[in-house]
């Protein structure tokens, strides 16, 4: 049980030490150029290949392009929410500040690009399937992980406290997570219109080069622009958040030593 404890402390102590928002500021200020102009390129490479220089599928033909936009949300998705989840356990274990502020801009982030998510899919649905949606198990697992976002982008806003949105909003993203294997693994545990995954982490991909690598790609260039998007909403908010601190505290000490009024004889 100590050591458990002492191993706690631990963490918690190697997080909070980028807890300041200062030195956050200063990191933060560094690392954005780093996420934001490669993401540019990157995704602007990637969709200008995948659209215009990709092969069409011999099935699907020039429909397929979609998938150089849905695929990367579809990752993102699921992945900005496993960021969330992990801003909510930081939040509920350590009482991390930063990982708050944080879940307040992961979510609308996430709730934006699971949106485009689903659009994308029925988009390429409609051509495939003869219609735009379908309650299969994978389009209607990410639809439950929009609502998640909705979710929590309410909850952690409909308290005058905002320790208490904080809290009651990191239980739920701790607990929608588990929506994220069963999307994952909807495609083999039910049988579904869906495709099967086409890049697994044991198997070979089931694409040839000529598609992967585009899509190769526009799914790191909108990885680092997620990144981008979130950590520049997220330093603005603890610019913000600074701000309100300084302005309250002028105005704790202007309430404790009051200006004196003037000497209506001297005048």
């Amino acid at each position: 049980m100590n050591a458990t404890q002492s191993l706690t402390a631990r963490t918690g102590n190697l997080f909070h030490r980028y807890a300041n928002p200062g030195r956050f500021l200063r990191m933060g200020a560094k690392l954005q150029p780093w996420l934001t102009w490669p993401a540019l390129v990157l995704s602007i490479a990637g969709i200008v290949w995948g659209l215009f220089f990709s092969p069409a599928d011999w099935q699907q033909g020039d429909s397929v392009r979609i998938m150089y936009v849905h695929v990367p949300t579809a990752w993102l998705a699921s992945s900005g929410y496993m960021g969330l989840a992990v801003c909510s356990l930081l939040s509920l274990v350590w009482r991390h500040p930063l990982a708050d502020l944080a879940a307040v801009e992961i979510g609308p982030v996430g709730a934006s690009i699971t949106a485009v998510c689903l659009a994308t899919g029925s988009l390429w649905g409609k051509p495939m399937w003869g219609t735009w949606w379908v309650w299969d198990a994978r389009l209607t697992s990410v639809l439950v992980l929009f609502f998640l976002y909705l979710g929590h982008i309410a909850l952690i806003r409909a308290f005058d406290e905002p320790q208490r949105g904080y809290r009651a909003a990191a239980i739920l993203g701790l607990a929608g997570a588990v929506d994220l294997p069963i999307i994952k693994f909807s495609v083999q545990w039910w049988n579904t219109l869906h495709q099967p995954d086409s890049i697994t982490v044991t198997g070979a991909p089931t694409m040839s080069t000529s598609m992967l690598w585009p899509l190769g790609l526009t799914t790191l260039g909108f990885t680092l622009g997620f990144g981008a998007i979130v950590l520049a909403r997220l330093r603005a908010s603890v610019m913000e958040s600074r701000i309100r601190t300084i302005l309250a505290a002028n105005r704790g000490r202007q309430s404790a030593n009051p200006a004196p009024k003037p000497d209506s004889a001297a005048v």
